[in-house]
């Protein structure tokens, strides 16, 4: 494979930018490494170039929330005879991120097209408006999968995969590959006993907008704060919800008991998840949970909704982690493992040997053998890289 066309409507410097935009780029690193030719359309924000060089992989930006999709589109097509940002762009494979609407590549792309769904948006879609909200989820939900009927979907989680099957998405074109994770910085001591606060601290890692639901973990903090006073939230993450959440936490008494860190450096990140004892993803929806994994790589395990999807993948309940079905039992799990030091320990050591399951490499290969089915013609599905055959006696030996 030669080249490749990535699309996603914002990037990960965006900063409303998040997992799904750091998914797509770490899979471009990962491609750019293997020696091919990646570029990267997206929109632009306040005080971003138009042109970017980020880990081998070529950026350009143009447009807005919404004008982001037919100025690619444009730039496409103008770019395919020679003029504009994309001048000479010449894909062997096409990755169109769907964020609940997809760029509709394959109209103008003259490449196989491989649509990438983190997760179904029906639950997100309300925040958007009444009007936008129906338009978006027939786009969603009808138009989508009507147009892309004979490409290639990837998605990140088995439960995701599942989603789309409910959308009509015939199950032999959904590919799975899951979110990699950066290893911790040479100079942030893995969490252990020793880097653990004195105090309950529980953490949440994730932006801040309303599907996150961090209300629910400001709720829990206040809930517990007289029967455990010394209990400490840490809100890792920034987002345009942001005062939203602290109007909240100051409603509920618990101003002091609540940090909100915003954007941090990965650095200041691993630090802050090293010290916690848990992590905690209310989220409505997730297509897999990044987060969960990272706070893993420190030993801390995640209570998240069993309803959100995503997270029955990325947390095994019972055993990295719990799943919880409610506000109420989202408190009730925070309450017991930071009473039960052992379940604690226990949970978050399982975690950590699974998260040492995950990294960026694996994904890239594994995307990279999706798009690599594509240019042969074929849709493929199941999970990505697939685990080696095992070897097997030559006929006619006798086992031993």
């Amino acid at each position: 494979m030669r080249e490749v066309l990535l699309l996603c409507w914002r990037d990960s410097g965006h900063p409303q930018g998040g997992g799904s935009e750091r998914y797509l780029e770490q899979v471009g690193a990962q491609l750019a490494a293997r020696g091919i030719k990646v570029t990267l359309r997206t929109a632009s924000y306040p005080g971003v170039s138009a042109r970017d060089r980020i880990d081998g992989i070529e950026v350009t930006r143009g447009g807005g929330r919404l004008t982001v999709y037919p100025r690619a589109l444009a730039a496409i097509a103008a770019g395919r005879l020679g003029l504009g940002p994309l001048k000479g762009i010449r894909p062997d494979a096409v990755i169109d991120t769907q964020n609940g609407i997809p760029f509709f590549a394959r109209l103008v792309a003259g490449a196989p097209v491989t649509v990438l769904v983190h997760h179904c948006h029906r639950e997100q879609w309300p925040v958007a408006g009444r009007v936008m909200a129906k338009l978006g989820w027939w786009i969603e939900s009808t138009l989508s999968p009507r147009v892309h009927r004979r490409n290639q979907y990837l998605t990140v989680s088995l439960p995701s995969a599942e989603e789309l099957g409910t959308l009509g998405v015939d199950h032999e074109r959904i590919a799975v590959v899951r979110n990699g994770a950066d290893a911790i910085p040479g100079d942030v001591e893995p969490g252990g006993d020793h880097t653990r606060t004195p105090h309950p601290t529980v953490c949440v890692l994730s932006r801040l907008v309303p599907h996150k639901q961090i209300e629910d973990a400001l709720g829990a903090v206040a809930a517990l704060r007289t029967r455990i006073p010394d209990l400490h939230l840490d809100v890792i993450g920034g987002g345009w919800w942001e005062q939203n959440l602290r109007n909240a936490a100051a409603e509920l008494g618990i101003g002091g008991a609540v940090t909100f860190h915003g954007h941090v450096p990965e650095r200041r990140k691993h630090e802050l998840l090293s010290r916690s004892w848990l992590h905690v993803m209310p989220s409505r929806k997730e297509g897999w949970g990044l987060a969960v994994v990272e706070a893993a790589l420190h030993g801390v395990p995640t209570i998240g909704y069993r309803s959100s999807k995503g997270l029955t993948d990325s947390i095994i309940d019972g055993v990295t982690g719990l799943l919880v079905d409610s506000p109420a039992g989202l408190t009730d799990a925070v309450a017991d493992l930071l009473d039960d030091a052992d379940r604690r320990r226990q949970l978050g050591g399982k975690a950590r040997i699974r998260a040492g399951e995950f990294s960026w490499s694996a994904t890239g290969d594994g995307v990279l053998d999706v798009l690599t089915a594509t240019t042969a013609g074929r849709c493929v599905s199941g999970l990505y890289p697939r685990a080696a055959e095992p070897q097997r006696e030559p006929a006619g030996r006798a086992a031993g």
